[in-house]
Parts: structure tokens; C-alpha cells; sequence
């Protein structure tokens, strides 16, 4: 038996799988049943109390003075375009290395992407690329980083930047609720946090849904007229709006979840933390999640690391029962829908490296230490054995 095998017993072959959502859902099934009861007892089932509730608590949570539930995180990204006045003839400043819906919304009002490069350490917006795409592209209206896999942007140089331009911040935080910069929640430090609900997130319910963050108090007003058509009285439209309402089930779960996102988001540090420590002592040749230059709590949505001949090791997890997953196999500026904006193959090249070596490792509250551990020793026997 070699060092990857170590302390790896042969009762530990159970599949491993990416996420157990079932495991969560026995720690708060009593707490989760009795609230959709008292929903549907209620039959308040849509902006119903627990939604305005969650609205308090959510706010709280991330430091803002608003939040608005809505339909998806999709949808949070939309809405926030719409309230900021983003549309035809626009451009907006976003990463090529996130999931589609960031860029996905801001061309479905109209807008064009513009792309910059990733800082290959934390995955997210380059502030410098940034710069650069910002002093070549005039008609800009907006900047809108990333918080990819719970890792917060380095937002104080967009910050700047916007400000000099007198443009808005908008957050995607669809993967980082709880996640932190320099002691700022995301969500608290642009003009518009945007996040999701959807069931693998960190704080996720049993469907679809979001809610989006501010300080601006007629931004936020703007929002909530915008989720249910346009309207602030009913049947009178200031504007045309869209359906995109929070459910009062979803938000009635997910204020069971809340409350325990705390000790779940301590646990996946905890299990990230393991995972590090054991691919560092087991020599193992991947690179884990890099320490960012700055001030941040990361909430490990996502465990990802950089592994040479990745497919291959994917391959070879799969065949030992432990479930891995590609976020994200090709940056936006290269998928089909977006080639007419002209970003060649190697135009972005940190973003174009990133999608061939990542790979997101299985984390969430409930896995055990002999779980990483079996992991861990499963890449090294990967590398060992030359497959």
C-alpha cells in the first residue's frame, strides 16, 4: 500500500457525491415541513410575510438597508440592468469566466458584454484588465464583477474606477452569500447586489428564486415596482415591469436555512481548510484555492484547484466513485452566442487557461473529514500511477 492509501479504509468506496442536498434536508426537515404547512395553511403564497420577512433578515445579514426578493438570481441581474437604465447602445464591463447568466442578462436588455481577463489567482475580474477594457470602451454604463465560487472580487479598485466614470458597481453574489471583503458583506459594497436561490447554492431553496441588495432607498423602490410589472398600485403601471416574484414557500424554507447558514458556511471553510492541508502533506500536483492578496472571507460555494491533465483526473475520480464538476469548460467570449463580439482564441488568456485546468472538488456542510481524505488520496494515486 502506497502514501495515497494510507489511512484510506476499504469501507470508505460509498459514492462521494459533488453535493448531498438530501443530507441537509434531514437536519431541518421538521422546521422545513412546519413552515410550508403554514404557508399553505395561510394560502399567502405569493409576496406573502415570509417574504417581507426574509427581506428584513437577508438585509440584515448582508449589511444593507433593502433587500427585494425576486424570481431567480437571473432575474436579480435583470432587474438590477433595468433600475440602473442599462439597454440598447450600452456596453457593460463584466469576466469571462463565470456561468452565462451574468453576460446572458446583460445582452437580454439590449446591452453588450465587454469582457475582461481574470486575475488567475482568485478566478475573478482583473482590476488592470479591467482599466484597460474601461479606457478603450467609452460607452461603458456599468461594471459588474463576479464573486466567483464565494471568493469576493477585489472590489475597491472598481469602486474607484466607477466613480471616476460615474458609473454604477452591480454584484454578482449568486455564489457568495455570507462572503466577505475587507469586513463588507457581499452585496453591501456596490450599488446593486445581485443574488440566487437556486437549490446548490450556499443558502438555496427548493426551486428557483433571488433577491437583490442596496443602500439606495429609490433603487429599491424601483426594484420591487419593476418585479410585478411596472406597478406600485395595483392595475396602475408606471413603466413596463416583468413577473418576477419571490414565492412565499421558497422564502419561508429558506428562512428555516438562514438561520443555520452561519454554522454551514463554518463548516465548509473548515472542510476547505482539510482539503489544502492534505493535498499540500500528499505532494500532490494541483494547485488549491490560492489566499487572495486582500482582506476576504471566502464561503467555498465551490473547492476548486487547478489540476494538470484534468479531464483525465476527472475521468479517474468518476471511476472511484467520487463525483467532481467543470465550472466552467469555456469562457463566455467563446461560446457560440457571443463570437460576433470578436474575442479570439487567446485574447483573454488567463480565463482560456482557467477552463482548461479547474475542477470543483466535492464540499458542502455534511461531508466528513474521511471523505476529503479519501479524495485527497485519490488524486495522488492518480498522479502516482501516470494514468
Amino acid at each position: 500500500m502506497n502514501r495515497y492509501h494510507e489511512g484510506v479504509s476499504e469501507t470508505a468506496a460509498a459514492p462521494i457525491p459533488l453535493l448531498d442536498l438530501r443530507a441537509q434536508y434531514a437536519s431541518i426537515r421538521s422546521e422545513v415541513e412546519d413552515a410550508v404547512r403554514r404557508v399553505l395553511e395561510s394560502q399567502q403564497c405569493i409576496l406573502g410575510p415570509d417574504v417581507a420577512a426574509l427581506e428584513e433578515e437577508i438585509a440584515a445579514y448582508c449589511g444593507v438597508k433593502h433587500a427585494i426578493g425576486c424570481g431567480s438570481g437571473t432575474d436579480a441581474l435583470l432587474l438590477a440592468l433595468r433600475a440602473l437604465d442599462i439597454g440598447p447602445g450600452d456596453e457593460v464591463l463584466t469576466t469571462p469566466f463565470t456561468f452565462f447568466a451574468t453576460a446572458g442578462a446583460i445582452a437580454n436588455v439590449g446591452a453588450t458584454p465587454v469582457f475582461a481577463d481574470i486575475d488567475p489567482l482568485t478566478f475573478n475580474l482583473d482590476p488592470g484588465s479591467a482599466l484597460a477594457a474601461l479606457k478603450r470602451r467609452p460607452r461603458i454604463r456599468a461594471i459588474l464583477p463576479v464573486h466567483l465560487y464565494g471568493l469576493c472580487a477585489d472590489m475597491d479598485p472598481f469602486l474607484a474606477m466607477a466613480a471616476e466614470r460615474g458609473i454604477p458597481v452591480i454584484e454578482d453574489a449568486a455564489q457568495a452569500i455570507g462572503a466577505e471583503y475587507r469586513g463588507r458583506r457581499a452585496g453591501s459594497i456596490g450599488t446593486i447586489g445581485c443574488f440566487s436561490f437556486f437549490p446548490t447554492k450556499n443558502l438555496g431553496g427548493a426551486g428557483e428564486g433571488g433577491i437583490l441588495t442596496t443602500n439606495d432607498g429609490r433603487l429599491a423602490d424601483r426594484l420591487r415596482a419593476l418585479r410585478v410589472h411596472g406597478s406600485r398600485v395595483r392595475y396602475y403601471h408606471d413603466e413596463v415591469g416583468t413577473n418576477s416574484r419571490l414565492d412565499t414557500l421558497q422564502a419561508a424554507i429558506l428562512r428555516v436555512k438562514l438561520r443555520r447558514l452561519e454554522q454551514w458556511t463554518a463548516l465548509r471553510i473548515a472542510h476547505a481548510q482539510l482539503y489544502t492541508a492534505t493535498l499540500v502533506r500528499l505532494g500532490a500536483p494541483v494547485a488549491p484555492p490560492a489566499a487572495p492578496p486582500y482582506p476576504a472571507r471566502h464561503v467555498y460555494h465551490q473547492y476548486v484547484i487547478r489540476a494538470p491533465r484534468r479531464d483525465a483526473l476527472r475521468a479517474w475520480l468518476a471511476g472511484q466513485g467520487i463525483a467532481s464538476e467543470i465550472y466552467y469548460p469555456l469562457p463566455l467570449h467563446r461560446q457560440n452566442c457571443f463570437l460576433r463580439l470578436g474575442y479570439p482564441e487567446g485574447s483573454l488568456p488567463a480565463s482560456e487557461q482557467a477552463s482548461r485546468e479547474v475542477l470543483a472538488l466535492p464540499i458542502y456542510p455534511e461531508l466528513e473529514p474521511a471523505q476529503i481524505e479519501r479524495v485527497c488520496h485519490a488524486i495522488g494515486a492518480f498522479y502516482q500511477s501516470g494514468a
